[in-house]
């Protein structure tokens, strides 16, 4: 059975859905953050890395890491941290998954 109504029907049924999901997107975030799954990163560091400094400079400082405590604490050799953070090397899959983790954060923070 096929129905017809009218466009601006569905239109405002598409915006009601979108709303919807976003709703539900921001339910989850909060949820997370209140659970302590999610930390906010204070806006000071968000705008160094939107300045161009490296997200793994940025985060680490964050954190309360000098690059030796983060090289100890993560098991990555320091240089590996500095080349990355330098913007020599991007690091393995490996690699910034260590670091990640050492910094509680997403691996895709990192990049």
């Amino acid at each position: 059975m096929n129905i017809t109504i009218p466009q601006e029907e569905y239109d405002r049924l598409v915006a009601a859905a979108e709303m919807l999901s976003d709703l539900q997107s921001y339910d989850g975030a909060m949820a997370a953050l209140k659970s302590g799954d999610e930390d906010l990163i204070p806006s000071k560091y968000v705008t160094r890395i939107l300045d161009g400094e490296t997200p793994l400079a940025v985060l680490r400082e964050w954190r309360g890491f000098n690059q030796s405590s983060l090289a100890n604490a993560s098991g990555v050799n320091r240089v590996q941290i500095a080349d990355i953070e330098a913007g020599r090397s991007n690091g393995s899959i490996v690699t910034l998954k260590k670091l990640a983790q050492t910094l509680g954060i997403a691996i895709d923070d990192l990049v």
